[in-house]
């Protein structure tokens, strides 16, 4: 398992445990904390929109096309930051131990 450090919504911070392997949505949704990833982690619904911390972010592949056309598209409804990612799109690995996140306001 994989410990990564995430801010609330509602601004509590909280370590969860993600296994590997799986993404970041998933693990956010087994910890309850408000993710809904409705499209099941297809990149066509944002709901699991982040701001990743700096270490995640460097230690993550960047974007791919269709996820950059989602956060520009939610960019209309949310903010959207540099550090914004969708977690569906980011895959657990021990790299990540110990990286922060902050879930984005709903979309």
């Amino acid at each position: 398992m994989v410990s990564i450090l995430v801010t609330t919504r509602e601004g509590e911070e909280r370590t969860i445990d993600a296994r590997e392997g799986r993404s970041l949505m998933e693990a956010l949704r087994a910890a309850n904390l408000d993710v809904l990833g409705t499209c099941g982690g297809m990149c066509s619904c944002g709901s699991c929109h982040i701001y990743a911390g700096e270490a995640l972010s460097a230690a993550s592949p960047p974007p791919a096309l269709d996820e950059r056309d989602m956060l520009e598209g939610l960019a209309v409804v949310v903010e959207v930051r540099d550090s914004s990612r969708l977690a569906c799109q980011i895959l657990v690995s021990e790299r990540l131990e110990g990286m922060s996140a902050e879930i984005a306001p709903q979309v």
